[in-house]
């Protein structure tokens, strides 16, 4: 009975909420590492596939490098983080921002990543309520935290974490958790060859590429998650949310005209957004 009493706890709103907030943030603290890990795996791999097609000389560190191994260190000084400094955000405040050792500054976006992290999650949870939704929305949220992270910093995103998801978005449309299967293949097929014929349609024009493929998988797994009817209502948000972020970032001499800003944040954010209000927005809009 005290069993059960708990779970009916724990499924009400605000005790849902709360909880989620608090995997919120350990999961931005491991969403941390993926966003510096995960790139620098990648390099690794390539570099060692190159050399050995070359037939050179494999210089690639053959030391345990992964998501797990080596424990998280002082990116200056190299000194061990002990578990009680990788509190989420708490250690960041308590060691004023500072490494332990060295007194060398530790970035802010750390505590920025985990605490989004804990918001986003906290609203995905308040917003579906203890369901099978709010489960899926919140990996697919986590998901693409990573990925904006990881394009922002090195105009990426990476297949290993796009097509699995873009597969759990079709094997959910199987139990109708956001659309129906039908839906979810035309979504992911429509999302890709939109972006592709954007793509071709810009390098035809103006013999300059404007995107990466890795946007049309992103948006094609986004469509596989919530069906073709979602597909404008992101391209529309992303667009906008984009232009008015590069320009402002042009304008306040943040941003060089010439260098490329990745889209591959701003599809994730309108993805998220079609994800809780994508309804009441296109019934909006085209009432």
């Amino acid at each position: 009975m005290e069993f059960f009493n708990g779970l009916t706890l724990l499924t009400t709103p605000v005790a849902f909420t709360v909880l989620m907030g608090v995997v919120g943030l350990l999961i931005g603290s491991f969403l941390n590492v993926v966003i510096y890990r995960l790139p620098l795996m990648m390099q690794r791999q390539w570099r060692s596939d190159c050399l050995d097609y070359l037939k050179l000389e494999n210089d690639v560190p053959t030391d345990t490098f992964n998501l797990a191994f080596p424990p998280s260190r002082c990116p200056h000084c190299q000194t061990r983080i002990l578990a009680q400094q990788n509190i989420p955000i708490l250690s960041y405040m308590w060691l004023r921002g500072k490494c332990v050792a060295c007194r060398e500054s530790i970035s802010g976006r750390y505590p920025v990543v985990e605490l989004l992290t804990a918001i986003v999650s906290m609203t995905v949870a308040w917003h579906f309520g203890y369901s099978e939704q709010a489960a899926a929305g919140l990996v697919l949220t986590w998901a693409l935290i990573a990925l904006s992270g990881i394009d922002l910093d090195h105009q990426l995103l990476p297949d290993v974490i796009v097509l699995p998801m873009l597969w759990l978005g079709l094997i959910l449309s199987v139990f109708n958790v956001y659309t129906d299967s039908a839906t979810s293949i035309i979504g992911a097929v429509g999302g890709y060859l939109l972006l592709w014929s954007v793509y071709h349609g810009f390098k035809l024009i103006t013999g300059k590429e404007g995107m990466g493929y890795g946007d049309f998988k992103l948006l094609a797994m986004l469509g596989a998650w919530f069906g073709w009817q979602y597909l404008g209502l992101i391209i529309l948000l992303s667009s906008l949310v984009g232009a008015v972020i590069g320009m402002t970032l042009i304008s306040l001499n943040k941003q060089q005209r010439e260098v490329p800003i990745p889209f591959g944040p701003y599809l994730a954010v309108a993805g998220w957004i079609a994800m809780l209000w994508g309804d009441n927005l296109n019934t909006w809009y085209f009432g």
